[in-house]
């Protein structure tokens, strides 16, 4: 039987069935959208994908049906919820509660030394245990600003978070700062650091000081500026390649924000010489209105759909003396301050020429637009006050000095809400690029100190990271204490969040040493991207591949945030357990290989794949789960059912686990 390409790499589909406390392979029969009968591997947590699909995070993970002090010490967000016929580590203090007034009916003396009520006392502790891989023992300080205004929203509802482990922490902010999951050795180091006052800071300042910071908020500055050669945004692939590497040498300098967005907004020259040009060609309508709609919600976070047209009216006078001018070179435009409208592209709606043999030559119809006077003598800023125009000065200029200036709000506020909602998950005001009067911050103190240490810093970016990544707040358990919308808002609980498309093809590659093929459909030209390149780095939203499309990755069409989507589908879940791709990357490659078939002890090399794949120390009972599906015996050594496939099987258990697909 020839395997499905498309779904399937294997004509049936292993599974490990649960069998009086033993594992035992079996087949059953490949059909689509499989259910996985109980596989007894540790950290292979399904139940949430499906939960998490509507919501973005699995609500029922964190608070499970056992009582809360379980929920405190052993609930997690993915390896803990195993099916039901097997949750051990979940179902333990349960059963050791129940049958305890069952004995002293046949044996009483026990009873008395052995009460039942001091058992679920203990259980019922409200710190965590300092063994469970999620939470840290450690109390919150609550010294930084952030985290005092933080919790004074918090404990009013009667909220007291947790700080999540080192564990989690290293995993945590090598996806948040560099797109990266950290490697094994680099995993190990930083939770056996001793250092525990000083090693998170530390972690912090080097990773924003790398390489891959840059690349990976490149791509979320590509996201937001709409770097894509094709359709609907057409800005061809020179043009798109120079604007993304001006983005990521940008951050990469720590380019103050405020120059960072002047540079585009006042940007004159060739698409394919002067990167922040392409700002101005990065949107489908280049109308004086739809400018000023692109340049309000990138870098205002407000769309003006719900404006006055007069308020639109008057922004867009700032936008219309921009001119598009083409060359003898195939897709080369200039963009300039044209202020008598002598030069144009065919479909603008700005007065001009459309062709390049009409340069330079003299029209009847530009007598009577050019000048001035063809254009708006006034303008008005969104806060309402009105400018004249002078002829002798660029109006992106004027613009450019007013939303930039330290006293306007606009700017500071917009780029810290959304600087904030990219780290939590959430902005202080939600959407992040929605800000109205009428959707009012959930914490407007914190908003406005952000503000103001933004612009206090000179508009220094990563002084805003700092602020936030060192913050108890950002450093809170994604075991959530509350299910209530209120304490969402608030940011009771760090919230759980598939991995970006990009992000996520790159930690498979990365544990499994192989690659991918990125194209671009278009063949005007075919852009091909050389195979080892990350996922991340890929500048042109054009180029892409099918599990990029699959996973949700951002079209790049509007620019607004939730283009992007992280929400986890059955077709997601069914390729990740199930495709040929996934397969052949656990089969054949070479990292994963090189491991799986070292010769070192089995405890080593699970400890190994564990800090590989979800950056943490495996618990012993799922060391113990994990050595008894690999079949090894007394003293570690393996028993006569042990199979190669057995250690790539724990390996793709992980792989599908939610705790592995998450940001936690």
């Amino acid at each position: 039987m020839k395997p499905d390409p498309l779904s399937s790499g294997r004509p049936e589909a292993r599974s490990c069935i649960a069998v009086s406390g033993e594992s035992h392979p079996a087949r059953i029969p490949h059909r689509p959208f499989f259910p996985i009968r109980g596989i007894v591997i540790a950290g292979c947590l399904l139940t949430g994908l499906s939960q998490a699909a509507d919501t973005g995070k699995p609500a029922p993970t964190p608070e499970p049906k056992p009582a809360p002090a379980s929920a405190k010490s052993n609930a997690t967000p993915a390896p803990k919820a195993l099916p039901p016929a097997k949750p051990a580590a979940l179902s333990a203090p349960v059963d050791k509660a129940k049958p305890a007034p069952a004995k002293p009916a046949s044996v009483p003396p026990k009873a008395e030394t052995k009460p039942a009520p001091a058992k679920v006392a203990t259980a019922a502790t409200p710190r965590p245990s300092p063994a469970s891989p999620f939470e840290s023992p450690a109390a919150l300080k609550t010294e930084s600003r952030i985290d005092q205004l933080v919790m004074a929203r918090l404990k009013p509802l009667g909220v007291r978070p947790a700080l999540c482990s080192d564990a989690v922490f290293v995993r945590r902010v090598y996806l948040d700062v560099t797109g990266t999951l950290p490697t094994a050795a680099e995993a190990k180091a930083f939770i056996d650091d001793p250092d525990t006052a000083t090693k998170r800071t530390r972690l912090v300042d080097r990773l924003l000081a790398s390489d891959e910071f840059a690349v990976y908020w490149g791509m979320k500055w590509g996201d937001l500026l709409r770097i894509k050669a094709e359709f609907p945004i057409n800005l061809w692939p020179n043009a798109a390649q120079l604007y993304h590497r001006w983005v990521v040498s940008s951050l990469k300098e720590n380019k103050p924000c405020d120059e960072f967005v002047r540079e585009m907004l006042i940007s004159s020259g060739s698409n394919f010489r002067v990167g922040p040009v392409n700002f101005y060609r990065a949107m489908p309508d280049r109308s004086p209105e739809g400018i000023a709609s692109v340049v309000a919600l990138t870098f205002m976070g407000t769309r003006t759909e719900s404006w006055p047209k007069e308020k639109l009216a008057g922004m867009s006078a700032f936008f219309a003396q921009i001119g598009y001018k083409p060359t003898s070179e195939w897709k080369e435009e200039y963009v300039f301050w044209d202020p008598i409208g002598t030069h144009t592209i065919a479909g603008n709606v700005a007065p001009g020429r459309a062709k390049v043999e009409e340069i330079g030559t003299t029209l009847a119809a530009d007598v009577a637009v050019a000048g001035p006077k063809a254009f708006p003598m006034a303008a008005v800023f969104p806060d309402g006050k009105a400018v004249k125009l002078s002829p002798d000065r660029d109006p992106r200029e004027v613009f450019a000095d007013w939303l930039l200036a330290p006293g306007n709000p606009w700017f500071a506020r917009s780029l810290s809400n959304r600087v904030w909602s990219w780290f939590l998950g959430r902005g202080i005001v939600h959407e992040p690029d929605d800000l109205r009067p009428d959707n009012p911050p959930s914490n407007p103190e914190l908003l406005a100190y952000l503000e103001k240490e933004f612009v206090a810093s000179k508009y220094n970016l990563r002084h805003l990271y700092r602020l936030i990544l060192n913050s108890e707040t950002y450093q809170f358990s994604s075991l959530a204490k509350s299910t209530k919308p209120e304490v969402a808002a608030q940011f009771g609980s760090y919230p759980l969040r598939r991995l970006e498309a990009e992000v996520l093809i790159d930690a498979i590659n990365r544990i499994t040493g192989t690659s991918e093929l990125y194209t671009s459909p278009i063949p005007e030209p075919f852009t091909y991207i050389p195979q080892g390149q990350p996922s991340v780095a890929i500048g042109d939203g054009s180029i892409t591949s099918p599990f990029l499309a699959l996973f949700g990755r951002s079209a790049r069409a509007t620019g607004t945030e939730d283009e992007r989507s992280n929400q986890v589908v059955a077709a997601q879940w069914l390729h990740l357990l199930n495709s040929s791709q996934i397969q052949e990357k656990l089969d054949r490659g070479p990292a994963l290989k090189a491991l799986l078939q070292s010769k070192r002890p089995p405890r080593e090399m699970i400890t190994e794949l564990y800090l590989t794949i979800l950056s943490r120390h495996p618990t012993a009972e799922e060391m113990a789960r994990a050595k008894t599906y690999c079949g090894i015996g007394a003293g570690d050594k393996p028993g006569k059912g042990t199979r190669a496939e057995h250690w790539s099987d724990l390996g793709w258990a992980l792989l599908n686990s939610s705790e592995f697909l998450f940001r936690h």
